[in-house]
């Protein structure tokens, strides 16, 4: 049997360096003379044998164009070309294959099991070198297309390292789970989606009987939204809201951050709740800019949803914000949300909707507030079918639990 040539090498004379070109045949006549005439035009030439040897020294060099011919023992051009494309490292391999077969149904034939081009043994040197020239540049831009996909690649792979280590920044800032104040159960969760957002919710301890709590979030989705929203929570601390706004009333402290937070250059804004537990008063005090996702479940089973018409942070520095008043009861259940919860889509692209989750609220009734929001949450993954939320998804949920709360309110 043929053995390959040794590996011949000339200047080339095509932009991007010295271009590589595989000839596959076991005639060793026609094999060299067409390498010969290659090695003028200024390409590197290897030469196989056959096709089995031609597909080793295929996936060892990995040149730029093979041309290959189509009858030889071993294994024939088509069998060879099927080769190729079923191997995924070497699928973008262009083939120039060379044959005396000059019938349409044969030239389909070998197209359809993977060449790319073919030339017939009978070619002219104009024709050969048109072709090789034209397998040349496919190559090339094959090639440069694989290089920019790889480089894409690696940047993703480094933009969702940068988003995952955000998205653990913006989880540090949340707040523990457990006891807020005697009589006050605190359980959350926090899905931060593949884009990351700017939802961002935390609490506020005022004194032993107050507690502030909120939910924010920074229009648009990024890294940008996401430290937007954790700069804003900056100003969301206690020492900083007695400091810039004096008291802990929901609406003063709304009306401040409007007029701290404008619109960006480029629109961006925040809707926040934010909300004033007085465990002693027995009242939940509440403002919100822009922002829906609120409801206190009642123990009789009343649902209210703490929502108001108005405008997000920063449209409006005259705007004032108002706050509102509900009396509360021990066993009553407050649930904060971020609207990623309830704009879940289906399928169809139908919304999940605040219809459905006060329902789902409603059908756990009085389980335990740990099933309630793992449950919610496991229904909307069931309404869309899959675990990747297009937007951030958080949900708080605050029980005032029975014996400890009712000493509490009841003291002097």
């Amino acid at each position: 049997m043929p053995t390959p040539a040794a590996v011949t090498t000339s200047p080339t004379v095509e932009e991007g360096g010295v271009h590589t070109v595989l000839v596959v045949d076991d005639e060793p006549t026609a094999r060299m003379a067409l390498a010969a005439r290659l090695k003028r035009l200024g390409y590197r030439v290897i030469e196989a044998g056959d096709g089995k040897v031609g597909l080793e020294v295929l996936r060892r060099e990995r040149p730029d164009l093979t041309i290959l011919d189509w009858m030889m023992p071993e294994m024939d051009g088509p069998s060879f070309c099927e080769q190729v494309r079923q191997d995924p490292a070497l699928l973008s391999s262009q083939i120039l294959m060379m044959t005396s077969h000059d019938q349409p149904q044969q030239i389909a034939e070998g197209l359809a099991r993977g060449a790319d081009d073919f030339l017939s043994k009978a070619a002219s040197k104009y024709e050969i070198t048109a072709r090789v020239q034209a397998g040349m540049r496919t190559a090339t831009l094959i090639r440069r297309l694989e290089d920019v996909t790889e480089e894409i690649r690696r940047k993703q792979e480094v933009l969702e390292r940068e988003l995952q280590s955000a998205a653990r920044y913006v989880e540090s800032l949340l707040p523990a789970p457990g006891t807020l104040l005697p009589g006050v159960q605190m359980v959350h969760v926090y899905r931060p989606s593949l884009g990351l957002g700017g939802d961002l919710f935390n609490v506020v301890p005022w004194n032993d009987d107050v507690l502030g709590l909120y939910l924010l979030d920074a229009s648009g989705h990024g890294v940008s939204s996401a430290l937007r929203s954790a700069s804003f929570s900056t100003f969301l601390r206690r020492e900083n809201l007695l400091h810039h706004v004096g008291s802990s009333d929901p609406g003063a402290i709304l009306t401040e951050a409007n007029r701290l937070f404008p619109l960006t250059e480029d629109g961006n804004y925040f809707t926040i709740i934010f909300a004033r537990l007085d465990v002693r008063a027995r009242t939940l005090s509440y403002a919100t800019a822009g922002h829906n996702g609120a409801l206190l479940h009642r123990r009789s089973g009343e649902v209210c949803w703490m929502a108001k018409p108005n405008l997000p942070l920063g449209f409006d520095q005259s705007t004032t914000y108002l706050t509102e008043e509900l009396t509360i009861e021990q066993g009553d259940r407050l649930y904060v949300l971020s609207d990623g919860l309830y704009e879940v889509p289906a399928s169809n692209g139908e919304l999940w909707g605040q219809d459905r989750l006060e329902k789902t609220v409603r059908a756990f009734g009085d389980c335990p507030l740990s099933e309630v929001v793992s449950g919610t949450i496991a229904e909307v993954i069931r309404w869309q079918g899959h675990e990747h939320f297009p937007d951030d998804v958080a949900l708080m949920g605050i029980e005032l639990t029975e014996k400890d709360f009712h000493e509490r309110s009841s003291e002097p």
